[in-house]
């Protein structure tokens, strides 16, 4: 098997995993002096878009096309390269389609599809002024587009409003829910679901506290909250965008409604997907490959499934024990240390949270 995967940034996460099955490993990247160029058997540096890994995919002969791209801009390019490369050449590529990459990253869009699916979604407004406003504060006010945290203000007062209004001409404003954060990935392919365990992600906060700051456990233990409940409806939403990939959904708990709300959809690899891997043994970046090369299955999916207690942390330069090889593999290890110098982050599991805690005081 021949695979084309584009973009280089997470490629070192499944190169161990490409190896393993023998696969030929072509890989496109725009910017020549980007990370893990060294990894594939054969590189080509494009200009961006998608035009160079169409033509790529045609000249090379690959059976398969595996987007590795975690960012939103990109997304609805690949889209339309795939409706393209799998109709007129009968190439897949492994990726969402131009309806669901349309309904997701458009975050308006995505409150109406909410609506059309009947699932729960905090009240909100659009506004193109803040006089608009009948929501009761504290709200929260974002940008149709954009991702981690950009964009995004909890306003406390008409002051706060006026002042986001300073910088936009117009907002997506939604009540502030006070609750738990929980994160939950879902694996399509060819029509068939799978709901992985949902993450817990801390609590909201007024100040609006960045993901990559808090401490994430697996899986989801929120008293009064039933993870069937997440995964019920994670699946609902998957199966109403009716496409292939990674699905990573974000929900939020009201304790105080006793209410599970939909926030968002990412239609790409997420932030969330160590500490999935690490609590259920199940890596969505390796089951992309799996749905490249024609083995991806719910019963395959099924027989992977571990239970362990996670937890990821941020610890800006790791200094502990070094990881076996391959050093992104859980198989291999009982933690992954990821992300950027100073920016780096441990994923840790094992099988009792007392494990947990003596793993992550020799890690820290």
């Amino acid at each position: 098997m021949k695979l084309l995967f584009i973009g280089s940034r997470l490629y070192d996460d499944i190169d161990w995993y490409v190896k393993s099955k023998d696969i030929e490993s072509v890989l496109t990247e725009s910017n020549e002096n980007a990370i893990n160029l060294d990894l594939p058997d054969l590189v080509f540096i494009v200009p961006r878009g998608m035009e160079g890994p169409k033509q790529v995919a045609l000249m090379q002969n690959v059976d398969a096309v595996v987007p590795l791209i975690g960012i939103d801009p990109p997304l609805i390019d690949v889209a339309h390269m795939k409706e393209e490369l799998e109709e007129e050449y009968g190439i897949p590529v492994i990726a969402a389609g131009v309806r669901a990459v349309e309904l997701t990253s458009d975050k308006i869009k995505t409150k109406g599809f909410y609506t059309e699916i009947d699932v729960a979604t905090p009240k909100y407004q659009i506004l193109d002024s803040p006089d608009e406003l009948t929501i009761d504060f504290p709200v929260v006010l974002k940008q149709g587009e954009g991702q981690g945290g950009k964009d995004i203000k909890v306003a406390n007062s008409a002051e706060d409003v006026e002042e986001y209004f300073n910088q936009f001409d117009h907002a997506l404003c939604e009540e502030f829910i006070e609750g738990a954060e929980i994160s939950i990935e879902v694996l399509g392919f060819n029509g068939e679901y799978v709901a992985l365990p949902p993450i817990y992600k801390g609590e909201t906060t007024l100040e609006g506290t960045h993901p990559l700051n808090k401490t994430k456990t697996g899986p989801c233990m929120v008293e009064g909250l039933d993870n069937n409940l997440i995964q019920h409806t994670a699946y609902k939403v998957a199966k109403n965008l009716d496409s292939d990939g990674i699905f990573e959904m974000d929900f939020m708990y009201s304790r105080k409604n006793d209410q599970l709300y939909a926030i968002e959809v990412n239609t790409r690899p997420n932030g969330t997907r160590y500490l999935t891997t690490a609590t259920c043994g199940v890596n969505s970046l390796c089951e992309l490959v799996n749905m490249a090369i024609g083995e991806f299955s719910l019963a395959d999916i099924s027989d992977k499934l571990q239970y362990f207690y996670s937890t990821e942390i941020p610890i800006g330069n790791y200094q502990g024990p070094e990881p076996k090889k391959p050093v992104k593999s859980f198989e291999a290890n009982d933690f992954v240390v990821h992300g950027p110098e100073g920016y780096q982050r441990v994923t840790a599991r094992a099988k009792s949270k007392g494990e947990l805690e003596k793993l992550v005081e020799k890690l820290t």
